[in-house]
């Protein structure tokens, strides 16, 4: 389960980061990777934002499990 906690941790920063550029430099990275203009999608694409939004609820559902994982009280 560690694994699963890292992989959530890691897209959600890529997702903090991206929404974080789009709103300070009107930049979306995750369309740029994807080599789409700023607002287009793809199949790819979508993927990449709904796992950064499974991750969102992941997290958010099971915090308290993940806490005691890491052996943070």
């Amino acid at each position: 389960m560690k694994t699963i906690d890292i992989l959530v941790a890691a897209l959600l920063v890529i997702g903090g980061l991206n929404w974080g550029l789009v709103a300070f430099a009107n930049f979306d990275l995750v369309a740029f990777i994807f080599g789409m203009s700023f607002g287009e999608t793809s199949i790819l694409s979508k993927a990449v934002y709904g796992l950064v939004g499974i991750s969102a609820i992941y997290q958010a559902l099971f915090i308290k499990n993940i806490q005691r994982r890491w052996g943070v009280k």
